[in-house]
C-alpha cells in the first residue's frame, strides 16, 4: 500500500471566504457556512493583496510564513498590537521595522 503525502497549505481569512464562496453557499455545511459568515465579517484585505502581504512579511521582514499569516489575518493597527503576534518568538525586532511593518498594514486595509 503506498502512501500518500500530506501537504499543508497556510490560508488566510481571505483566502478561506473566497474558497468557499466559490463552492456556493448551497452546497456548504453547517460548518462552513459559519465559517463563511465569521470570514465576511472579519476579512480586512482582499484574497491576492493577503498572499502578497504575507509574502512581503516573510521576505522583506523575515517573519515565519505563521507569524505572517496571522498577522493578516488580524491586521493589527498599532506596535503594541502587533507584538503580540510576535511574542513568542526568539528573535527581537526592531522598533523601526514594527512601525514599517504596521505602515505596510495599514496601506493595505480596507476602508469598508
Amino acid at each position: 500500500m503506498s502512501k500518500k503525502a500530506a501537504t499543508e497549505k497556510k490560508l488566510t481569512l481571505p483566502e478561506v471566504k473566497k474558497s468557499l464562496e466559490s463552492m456556493g453557499e448551497e452546497s456548504l455545511d453547517q460548518f462552513q457556512r459559519r465559517t463563511l459568515d465569521y470570514t465576511s465579517k472579519f476579512v480586512k484585505v482582499d484574497p491576492e493583496e493577503a498572499q502578497e502581504l504575507v509574502g512581503k512579511l516573510v521576505t522583506d521582514f523575515s517573519l515565519d510564513e505563521d507569524e505572517a499569516v496571522q498577522i493578516v489575518n488580524c491586521m493589527p493597527k498599532s506596535i503594541e498590537e502587533l507584538r503580540i503576534f510576535l511574542a513568542g518568538g526568539r528573535k527581537i525586532i526592531e522598533t523601526s521595522k514594527l512601525e514599517a511593518i504596521v505602515s505596510l498594514l495599514n496601506e493595505n486595509r480596507k476602508t469598508t
